[in-house]
């Protein structure tokens, strides 16, 4: 009988082993941030930020921008009090730290950028390609033949052209180039992308709905012979009687203007985005 126990709890102990351990950080596993009600403190992540959480109201904090978040106490405390923790969820993982005050200015945390071993990863169900992938996607885009060859606009003595179009992801990823055929550099304002009626009649009103890119790969705002950019939209569907434009307008005082239509029938067109669509002529 004493055997059969024996091998019975060393079976136990085998079943147990055999399933992984499953960590649970606590307050005192975390990387900790020294701050000071004097001391601004910034976290920095390597991704857009779309989530910030802070466990109390003694810590203040706000985004100044995608990737960045601002951090201080309210006001004084006891060196080495608790003051919270700050939850960080980006597009592909989340990073916590814990808050503890510190009376010398010299010992506040300034300046953090997040390091991978800080944290842990996670799939962020409102985000289907993040900001890094866009842009990988967007650069092969740009790098890859045109497919499109009778999608242009002409005006101003510009070229306007559609090269691809793209999907992946919950995004459409529209390739377009320009060139100029004059000796007047063109300096961008800006890029818009619009849902315009196809035929405006005098008895109907008009109506254009203003869409927002979620990327653009190509920063530079200004070109003398050629320009190319890849811009990343929200996937959309409109009836046949709209149409996309993409309209790129010039600074004042000379405020040239080239746009493109693109039609439901091409945008229907779009291809699904892997390697091998990219390599084909």
């Amino acid at each position: 009988m004493k055997n059969q126990m024996k091998k019975l709890l060393v079976a136990m102990v085998g079943m147990v082993a055999a399933f992984p351990a499953f960590a649970q950080d606590t307050f005192m596993e975390m990387e900790v941030l020294t701050v000071n009600e004097q001391v601004t403190t910034l976290v920095t992540a390597g991704e857009n930020i779309r989530f910030v959480d802070i466990s109390t109201n003694k810590v203040v904090g706000d985004q100044p921008i995608n990737n960045v978040i601002r951090l201080k106490p309210k006001e004084a405390a006891v060196d080495g009090d608790i003051l919270g923790v700050v939850t960080i969820v980006t597009e592909r993982y989340r990073a916590q730290y814990g808050l503890v005050y510190t009376s010398r200015i010299s010992e506040a945390v300034t300046d953090k950028e997040i390091r991978q071993p800080e944290t842990v990863p996670y799939h962020n169900p409102a985000v289907s390609l993040s900001t890094e992938d866009m842009y990988a996607f967007a650069r092969k885009i740009w790098n890859s033949p045109a497919r499109y060859r009778d999608v242009s606009s002409r005006g101003n003595r510009l070229r306007m052209r559609l090269n691809n179009i793209y999907t992946a992801g919950d995004y459409f990823f529209l390739d377009f180039s320009i060139s100029n055929r004059t000796n007047i550099r063109f300096d961008i304002d800006e890029i818009r992308l619009k849902l315009s009626d196809k035929k405006i009649t005098k008895a109907t009103n008009a109506q254009t709905i203003e869409l927002y890119p979620e990327m653009m790969l190509e920063k530079s705002t200004t070109f003398r012979s050629g320009y190319r950019n890849v811009i990343a939209i929200k996937k959309l569907t409109f009836p046949n009687d709209k149409i996309l434009c993409i309209e790129v307008n010039e600074k004042q005082i000379s405020g040239r203007t080239v746009s493109l239509n693109i039609d439901y029938e091409d945008v229907l067109s779009a291809d699904s985005f892997h390697d091998a669509l990219l390599k084909v002529e």
